[in-house]
């Protein structure tokens, strides 16, 4: 039974892993002088150079990672790109106790959620997908 239910369930989990970036990246876009400001308050370096490669990897990524286009790929550029935001981000070991627990609640979601993209770049993108057309 679970077999027939493999190419739903990855459909599902890139829907639902795509819900997480394409918004944030159009967040970015709409308010990014914003974001860079928050950015820049968290001490990342060059933080427009930041938030643009970082609203172009939510967009472009995240729906290249909704239509299952070079799934793997992306989605280890994803993987990458949200365990080095969780550090700049949600630093719960350097804020304010009172700000720490829910800084590493967020902290600890991302890493799940590499977790969930290391296993689209090890397993692929199922067949409802654009890799799984171009393999045919």
């Amino acid at each position: 039974m679970l077999n027939q239910l493999k190419n739903p369930l990855a459909l599902i989990g890139r829907i639902l892993i795509a819900a997480l970036f394409v918004p944030a990246g159009l967040q970015k876009l709409t308010g990014f002088a914003g974001t860079v400001g928050y950015a820049a308050s968290v001490g990342m370096p060059l933080p427009q150079v930041g938030v643009a490669v970082a609203l172009v990897v939510e967009i472009v990524g995240g729906l290249a990672f909704l239509l299952g286009w070079g799934t793997r790929w992306v989605a280890l550029v994803l993987g990458f790109f949200t365990l080095v935001a969780s550090f700049f981000f949600h630093n719960f070991w350097g804020v304010p106790p009172e700000a720490a627990m829910m800084q590493q609640l967020l902290f600890w979601k991302n890493i799940a959620v590499v977790g969930g993209l290391l296993g689209f770049a090890a397993h692929g993108a199922g067949d409802w997908s654009v890799d799984a057309r171009k393999a045919a």
